[in-house]
């Protein structure tokens, strides 16, 4: 929409709705400023991602002195 024609629509709106309408232009440009929220991880949606070794629970030789 041109500005022009933006200007004209406000210029004939009674003082009350200019107000109004200020506000409302407020908030749509706070509301462009806002970053958008991120989307929530579903339940599984990093099912691949990694790997797990057979030999994971298996005690590590580097500890063998504080197990035994």
């Amino acid at each position: 929409m041109d500005n022009l024609l933006l200007y004209n629509k406000l210029a004939s709106f009674p003082d009350h709705l200019k107000t109004e309408a200020g506000d409302f232009i407020d908030f749509l440009a706070s509301k462009a400023k806002q970053k958008p929220p991120k989307n929530k991880p579903v339940f599984g949606s990093g099912k691949g991602m990694f790997v797990m070794k057979p030999d994971f629970d298996q005690p590590l030789e580097d500890f063998k002195e504080y197990t035994e």
